[in-house]
């Protein structure tokens, strides 16, 4: 066999005069890791097909043959009857070569009007589609875990923080609507994302379309795309939806990790405001009585995995020139790795967070440490008529008497108290407990519980 008969066994091989390294294609191909786009490349395949026959380039009869021969190849894949070469580089030419070889000379006529490049720009996109929206309902699945322990918490004081120190009162609820704000925000990206990466790049071919009659509307429609890309060099080198995927993953991720850092403080002896149950937490191989919350951890962990994943993308893409270059291959396994990693993260707060346990007691006796009330003092005097900076040092020299007797300003006589400000009367105890400090925050976004169950309703009403 000669070298020319050799190197005409890859597709592209007519132009070359010796094989390709075997090296250089171990190196170059990708199909140990985009084998996963296999059904989106037959779906995107079948498609195509469909609208070659409607504008006459195939025959109904080829038509048929091929779609029937690409949902066998389908089959065998998934039935674990096919064997990846890495010789035909991709999943495509896998993909094709198997169909020409179940249905003859026929599966070479599949490519016609198209190129690997808008082939792989469509199976990416479909791909990813497909993704997004089981992120959204894995997302949504934990929105509604987490608006079950608010509701139920909606009257759990805990001390809330600024520089995590013991700032004011709030309820647990109101501190997890918080971190349902942040995943609305993920969800709303998520969607706007997704506009952007339901449009068809099938059609551009290589990069200056093709001189076919194709329809590219109507594969559109087959394949449920919005609407065709407009510009054929930009179809096929255009990145930015994975990139936009990947900075709403690496928010999300970010949020994620803002969780676990609490609920990681907050399941330590020193906290001691939650449980998590046995199944979600890990035991030490030396010391007896750890329980490590190793879930939320991890999930914490794997921020710096997604984040680097979406600088990975920037860097590929930041000197490129149009059109597609082989650069682009390296866009698959950053995108699929974050595809993979924010599903596994999403799932395990899902399944985690409705079963967290609040301690009330102790959350209760730490928000009464640390001067929560102060703020609420400052606001009795100011209410009394007291200038506020005049208030703001009233107070302040009130805490400095409680952090030298070691007791709360709820703990002080009402002689003490109005030893520092003659205003003050019995009614000051009303402001300096926890429960009148979280309820007299009773307008819209307040800590008081009534205000957190309406924001439950809402946001129920939304999801």
């Amino acid at each position: 066999m000669t070298d020319q008969s050799k190197t005409s066994e890859k597709p592209w091989g007519g132009r070359f005069s010796e094989p390709t390294d075997a090296f250089v294609e171990r190196f170059t191909a990708s199909v140990g890791f985009d084998q996963r786009l296999y059904h989106h490349d037959i779906t995107g395949s079948i498609a195509h097909a469909t609208m070659l026959a409607e504008v006459g380039v195939l025959t109904a009869a080829e038509r048929d043959q091929i779609v029937e021969g690409l949902n066998g190849v389908k089959a065998d894949i998934e039935a674990g009857n096919f064997e990846w070469s890495v010789s035909l580089e991709d999943v495509h030419m896998n993909i094709e070569a198997r169909l020409t070889d179940r249905i003859g000379i026929t599966g070479k006529k599949l490519h016609t009007g198209r190129s690997r490049n808008d082939q792989v720009a469509t199976d990416i996109r479909l791909y990813l589609r497909d993704e997004i929206d089981v992120i959204a309902e894995e997302l949504k699945r934990l929105q509604s875990g987490l608006l079950d322990v608010a509701e139920r918490e909606a009257d759990t004081i805990m001390p809330g923080f600024t520089h995590l120190q013991t700032a004011q009162p709030v309820t647990f609820g109101h501190h997890l609507m918080a971190w349902y704000e942040m995943l609305v925000r993920d969800a709303e990206r998520l969607q706007d994302c997704r506009k952007r990466v339901n449009v068809m790049p099938l059609g551009a071919a290589a990069l200056a379309g093709t001189t076919y009659p194709i329809d590219r509307a109507m594969t559109a429609r087959l394949l449920g795309f919005d609407r065709p890309t407009e510009n054929s060099l930009d179809s096929v080198s255009d990145r930015d939806f994975a990139i936009e995927f990947c900075s709403f993953a690496a928010l999300l991720m970010t949020h994620l990790s803002r969780f676990s850092e609490e609920l990681v403080l907050w399941t330590s002896a020193q906290f001691d405001f939650i449980d998590l149950p046995d199944r979600f937490c890990t035991g030490s191989s030396i010391m007896p009585q750890k329980k490590n919350p190793d879930v939320p951890e991890l999930v914490r962990g794997k921020t710096g995995r997604v984040n680097g994943h979406l600088v990975s993308l920037l860097t590929l893409m930041k000197s490129q020139p149009l059109a597609y270059n082989k650069d682009n291959q390296e866009d698959k396994e950053p995108l699929f790795d974050t595809l993979d990693t924010v599903k596994g993260c999403l799932k395990a707060y899902a399944d985690m967070v409705p079963a967290i346990r609040a301690k009330a007691d102790s959350m209760r006796a730490a928000a009464k440490r640390g001067f929560s009330t102060a703020t609420d003092l400052a606001d009795y005097l100011v209410k009394k008529g007291v200038p506020f900076r005049d208030a703001h040092e009233i107070v302040g020299k009130a805490v400095a008497f409680g952090v030298a007797e070691q007791r709360d300003l709820s703990e002080m006589t009402l002689d003490e108290l109005a030893g520092f400000s003659s205003v003050i009367a019995a009614d000051v105890f009303d402001v300096l407990t926890l429960e009148g400090s979280v309820q007299a925050r009773n307008h819209l976004g307040g800590t008081a519980p009534g205000q957190v169950r309406a924001a439950i309703a809402r946001a129920r009403q939304q999801l």
